[in-house]
């Protein structure tokens, strides 16, 4: 049944809706909805992000869509559809009337209790004898699948991966590590039968013979393709150093690795090996559970080189103040053990650490050596290279997420190499639409996020190479903004309770603007209206 509720916007009137509240937040029948006025025209949408929930009230506005606070997804807000990510699905979209200068929603209790809305997809059509290969199950290779299906591809698609598991959320390792790994799955099973979309689990890539267009796995089966997508992202670099061999040092890629560590770690000394962004969400997640943590980097403070040295030393001292240890400017020299367990680390200074368990982030490398020896071109970390349609050098190969280096629209065709959630997924999207010759480039601004111990940091741009930090806000405070300077232009965003600051500079990064080292520095900078 459809219900009429012009009785629950009592305060809603088009002709007095301001400017600077263009986006407003109801309660109808107890589940939020989103409605906006862009253009005089009103539309209302779900007001959660249907990545993590994040309420879309407090993201950026711009246009006809908006972008998420948190991670940046973005949704159009006259449709629902989502647009830019992370997450998978789009929000349930609600018609909207004017009469007589009050504002109605209609909708039905079914609708309303659907805070999600999957897009329709095709299926397997037994006339269509093409097929679509997948090898990797990441965002990259989901949502190219998913795309397929939303753009009408009647053929066979197989997706193939070495886990054991279905497609999940890789970003909730480090983040919240003791998760059963079926609750952190991204589609439950039952979506690929429903459409079409087979799942192999299990299967270990050795061989891709582009001649042929075949597949070739570790327990000797074939895959024949038409048309091939290269997911296979990037894997962590093991320790190199003696000791590394021992028993309770863990590198982190699958549920089982997070599994193990959580549990072994309990009451124990744990040591981590790297200051990345996955050594601190380590630390930080074990900080309360293992007897000791002690974190060793090579730079002088944690993210240095990505966020800075202020930015460094704040996210150092968070961790600090809940007891984690921190060994820097240094690098594991031997991991020693007894019994053939690890007993301790030995640094390069010396430095003796009591070790139960060692947890190495000191890097990772795109996994593509089983190319070696054909026609698709990698640089020299074996990235593939791929142009902004996400093409290989091979026809009808493609690539797409952490294993690639592509042409960054915002920096003026850049080759980079980012291993962005958020990315991998754009770039599903892209080779989906170019393997079905809709030639659209890629065009998304990279957009990443790390918490340490319920703080966010956010991150918006590419700020490899920037000179200069300017910094608006307090560090002591945890409220900041920092502003990446490269030849005098802003590259790069990153903040810590901030919101919606960095996602407003990320659209407007995407419309080409770009902002300069002198606009940043005016003390009205904060009032910048966004208008594209």
């Amino acid at each position: 049944m459809s219900i009429i509720i012009p009785d629950h916007l009592p305060a809603m009137e088009s002709r007095d809706f301001p400017v600077e509240r263009r986006m407003r937040q109801f309660e109808v029948q107890g589940q939020p909805i989103l409605l906006v006025k862009h253009n005089g025209t009103f539309s209302a949408i779900g007001s959660k992000c249907s990545h993590y929930g994040a309420p879309l009230i407090k993201g950026a506005l711009v246009g006809d869509r908006v972008r998420c606070p948190w991670h940046g997804a973005c949704f159009n807000v006259k449709t629902g559809d989502i647009e830019e990510y992370p997450g998978l699905d789009s929000l349930p979209c609600f018609k909207v009337s004017v009469e007589n200068g009050a504002v109605s929603i209609v909708t039905s209790l079914k609708a309303l209790a659907n805070q999600k809305r999957t897009k329709h997809m095709s299926t397997h059509s037994p006339n269509d004898r093409s097929t679509i290969a997948i090898i990797g199950t990441g965002p990259a290779g989901l949502v190219c699948a998913e795309t397929l299906r939303q753009e009408g591809y009647g053929g066979r698609i197989v997706m193939v991966t070495r886990d054991d598991h279905m497609p999940y959320d890789r970003t909730k390792l480090s983040k919240a590590m003791g998760t059963n790994a079926s609750d952190i799955y991204l589609r439950p099973a039952e979506f690929f039968a429903e459409n079409g979309i087979e799942v192999w689990t299990s299967k270990e890539v050795v061989d891709v013979q582009v001649d042929d267009s075949r597949i070739k796995f570790r327990d000797g089966s074939l895959l024949q393709y038409s048309q091939l997508l290269i997911a296979t992202g990037s894997r962590p670099l093991a320790p190199t150093c003696p000791g590394s061999n021992l028993k309770n040092v863990f590198l982190l890629r699958t549920p089982e690795d997070a599994n193990a560590i959580s549990e072994i770690a309990v009451n124990r000394n744990v040591v981590i090996m790297g200051s990345s962004f996955i050594g601190m969400e380590v630390a930080a997640y074990l900080s309360d559970k293992a007897s000791s943590v002690s974190i060793i980097g090579r730079s002088s403070v944690p993210f240095q080189a990505a966020l800075g040295p202020k930015i460094g030393e704040l996210a150092m001292k968070l961790l600090q103040d809940q007891g984690v240890n921190f060994h820097m400017n240094t690098e594991a020299r031997e991991i020693r053990g007894d019994g053939g367990q690890v007993s301790e680390v030995i640094l390069r200074n010396g430095v003796q650490i009591p070790a139960d368990v060692v947890v190495a982030g000191i890097g990772v490398t795109p996994v593509s050596s089983f190319l070696k020896g054909y026609k698709v071109a990698v640089d020299r970390r074996g990235a593939i290279y791929v142009d902004e349609f996400m093409r290989t050098s091979v026809p009808d190969v493609f690539a797409a997420g952490d294993v690639v280096s592509f042409p960054l629209a915002m920096m003026e065709g850049h080759r980079v190499n980012i291993g962005h959630w958020q990315m991998a997924h754009s770039h599903g999207r892209i080779a989906a639409l170019n393997m079905l010759n809709k030639r659209v480039p890629l065009n998304s601004v990279p957009y990443f996020w790390t918490s340490l111990l319920g703080k966010s940091i956010r991150y918006a741009g590419y700020g490899e190479g920037y000179t200069e930090i300017i910094m608006k806000g307090n560090l002591q405070d945890l409220k900041f903004l920092a502003f990446y300077i490269k030849d005098d232009f802003v590259v790069a965003v990153s903040s810590m309770n901030f919101d919606p600051v960095v996602s407003q500079i990320a659209e407007i990064m995407l419309s080409g603007r770009r902002f300069t080292k002198k606009e940043v520095l005016k003390e009205d900078f904060m009032d910048f209206g966004i208008s594209i």
